[in-house]
C-alpha cells in the first residue's frame, strides 16, 4: 500500500467494500481534496480502447484517465449514491479533482457518485454497497418481515376462530350426541 505523508488530510484504509480513502483531519465544503491522475488515453487508439479495468475515468468521449498506477490515490474512493464529495472533470486540462460537497470529519470516508454508467455495469449486478444503500435495503428487509409477521398472526387467527367456531358447533351437540354409551353423528 502506497504511504502518504502526515500533511494529507486522507490516508488509505480498509472499508465495507475493500480499500478505501478517509478523511484524517477536517476537511471543509469546497475544497479540493485529491487529484486523480494516470496516463491519459486516446479512444481512437485501438490499443488504448481496448484497456479494461475499473480505475478508468472518462473525460469525455475521447479521452480517458487510467487512474490504476499506484501513486493515484484517488483510485481508492468509493462510490456512494450519497456522496460527501465530487469530480470536478477540466477536459480541456484532462484533469480532475475530488472535491468535497460537505463537511467531512476525522474517520470518515470519502466518496462519490461514480455516475450511471459505472454503476450499471459494475455495481447493479451486486448491489451497491454505500451506506445509503445499506440502510435502504436494512429498511426493507424489516419492512419484509414485519409483513410476515401480520400475515402469520392473521392466518393463525383464522385457524383459531375456525377451530373456535367448530368446537362451539361439537358443545351445542350438533355434531356429536351420546347414545347408550356410542357417539352418533
Amino acid at each position: 500500500m502506497p504511504a502518504t505523508s502526515s500533511n494529507k488530510p486522507y490516508r488509505v484504509a480498509r472499508s465495507k467494500t475493500g480499500l478505501g480513502l478517509f478523511a484524517t483531519k477536517p476537511i471543509k465544503k469546497g475544497t479540493r481534496i485529491i487529484r486523480y491522475f494516470g496516463p491519459i488515453l486516446d479512444s481512437r487508439i485501438p490499443a488504448h480502447d481496448e484497456i479494461e479495468n475499473k480505475y478508468l475515468f472518462e473525460l469525455n468521449g475521447r479521452w480517458t484517465i487510467d487512474g490504476s498506477v499506484r501513486k493515484n490515490l484517488a483510485r481508492y474512493i468509493n462510490h456512494s449514491c450519497r456522496p460527501n464529495a465530487e469530480s470536478d472533470v477540466r477536459p480541456r486540462e484532462r484533469k480532475v479533482f475530488i472535491r468535497a460537497i460537505r463537511n467531512i470529519e476525522p474517520g470518515d470516508e470519502i466518496n462519490y457518485d461514480y455516475g450511471t454508467d459505472y454503476f450499471k455495469a459494475y455495481l447493479k449486478p451486486i448491489g451497491c454497497k454505500c451506506e445509503s444503500c445499506e440502510k435502504k435495503r436494512k429498511k426493507l428487509r424489516a419492512e419484509a418481515r414485519a409483513e410476515r409477521a401480520k400475515v402469520k398472526a392473521r392466518t393463525e387467527a383464522k385457524a383459531k376462530k375456525a377451530g373456535a367456531k367448530s368446537a362451539k358447533k361439537k358443545l351445542n351437540g350438533h355434531a356429536v350426541g351420546k347414545a347408550n354409551g356410542r357417539a352418533r353423528a
